[in-house]
């Protein structure tokens, strides 16, 4: 690596932070367009990825940029450490984005609007802020000649939105030498606040992730006359298997992550806390409440249904594409209970699957998290949650690298925050953008 540039403003004055950048780092990004459709049919992430590498050079990295398809591009950079022996840290962020409909929004989702104390825009959570954090923080250090304690990696990638196979899941198949030495690892869904009280504010760090399985269900039948008595229709059978399944309430399991979380609420609120009597403690959670509610027991939810092709022709076959979620530690029950709730005459296969991921709560890098957050927002205390999705932790997880969802940001306890997540009007606090620099600037200083 060469060394890294002097930046700073003309004629003497003071140097551009990391504080002072990250909001046109965030809006620059959001302005791309990058959303991912699942099948190349998007703008890909090329133009985001060049824009990276370009913020990165101008501090003295020389990042890569590596193309798995055409138009779908990752960033990958490393920052020597003031001690190269020790393990490496991973930071990595994704630079695509779910679609969005201009129509249903506030402000347009790619025009990177400040209104209301907030920047609006499709990626600000999901997770342009973190990518923007990084840069932030990253420019400003180089900027300023101070090296992190241990090697970083910096990984800015494709694909999160639709699994990974064009990004993350790419560079660690083909590429694994980019992640020599690297033990552990940050990114996104975590690290964000919940307001308890005036004396204590939660921030959720991601340790868990629920599995993957999204998958196709079947059902062959007698194609015939819509006029006829048809006992064997294929539409029937489907959807009579479906509506079980999707009213189906699957068993409360209390995985370890769990048992911490609930833990450390109920020290919080003054109270235990049962994981089979949850309703009333959800209540009480505001904007975390889906994401806590979601890490309770395995989840299957139907969401396309395909049949037929005239309306007085009974079809010979029927579909459905169902999103199942399990628990870790709980895929052979869960597929188990699929098959029970369907039936004998719904074939089931993988579109796409993936593994769980849990990681205890503890170790040098914990306290790192807790004493940045500390620093800057005294009554924080970080908990561990799991998070319901998955995230590109699970690509990396295969090279033996510890992941921790950790994209610090302090909320307004109104903000609908799992709310903003591939939802309409998705926005991210000004002030929480600038926070999370200042925490992540201190972490790396720790870590």
């Amino acid at each position: 690596m060469s060394e890294p540039t002097t930046g700073g403003r003309a004629n003497g004055a003071r140097a551009v932070s990391g504080e002072d950048e990250v909001v046109d780092l965030c809006r620059d990004l959001i302005r791309m367009d990058t959303s991912n459709y699942g099948d190349h049919s998007g703008p890909g992430e090329r133009k985001a990825a060049e824009y990276v590498a370009e913020k990165l050079a101008e501090v003295g990295l020389e990042p890569k940029i590596f193309e798995s398809h055409p138009g779908r591009a990752s960033t990958v950079a490393r920052i020597q450490g003031e001690d190269p022996s020790r393990p490496a840290l991973l930071i990595h962020g994704h630079t695509d984005v779910v679609p969005a409909n201009a129509q249903d929004w506030t402000h347009h989702p790619f025009s990177g609007e400040i209104a209301d104390g907030c920047l609006w825009g499709r990626g600000a959570v999901d997770m342009k802020d973190m990518d923007a954090m990084t840069l932030a923080v990253v420019r400003d250090r180089l900027r300023s000649g101070r090296r992190p304690p241990r090697d970083i990696v910096l990984a800015f990638l494709a694909d999160e939105e639709a699994g990974g196979k064009f990004g993350a899941r790419y560079l660690v198949d083909k590429h694994p030498d980019l992640f020599e030495g690297v033990t552990e690892a940050i990114s996104e869904v975590g690290g964000f606040s919940f307001t308890v009280n005036e004396q204590l504010r939660l921030y959720l760090v991601e340790t868990a992730q629920k599995g993957m399985h999204w998958m196709k269900l079947t059902v062959d039948g007698s194609a015939g006359h819509g006029s006829m008595i048809h006992k064997d229709n294929a539409i029937t059978e489907l959807s009579e298997a479906v509506g079980r399944l999707g009213r189906h309430k699957f068993p409360v399991r209390v995985t370890k992550t769990l048992r911490h979380f609930l833990d450390e609420l109920g020290d919080a609120l003054g109270t235990e806390l049962d994981p089979e009597n949850m309703d009333e403690t959800l209540a009480k959670l505001g904007g975390i409440a889906k994401l806590i509610g979601a890490s309770l027991q395995n989840t299957a939810n139907p969401t396309q249904l395909g049949a037929g092709y005239k309306v007085n022709v009974i079809p010979g076959q029927a579909t459905a594409h169902v999103d199942g979620r399990f628990l870790p530690g709980y895929e052979e029950e869960f597929l188990a209970d699929l098959d029970r709730i369907l039936g004998p005459n719904v074939k089931r296969e993988d579109v796409h699957a993936d593994k769980a991921l849990e990681t205890t709560f503890d170790g040098a890098l914990v306290d790192a998290m807790q004493m940045a957050l500390q620093a800057e927002d005294p009554i924080a205390r970080a908990v561990p949650y799991m998070l319901s999705a998955g995230t590109d932790a699970k690509s990396f997880d295969d090279l033996g690298i510890r992941g921790f969802g950790f994209a610090p940001l302090k909320l307004p306890p109104e903000l609908d925050f799992a709310g903003m997540f591939h939802g309409v009007d998705e926005r991210v606090p000004v002030d929480g953008l600038k926070f999370g620099v200042r925490v992540l600037d201190r972490f790396i200083d720790a870590s």
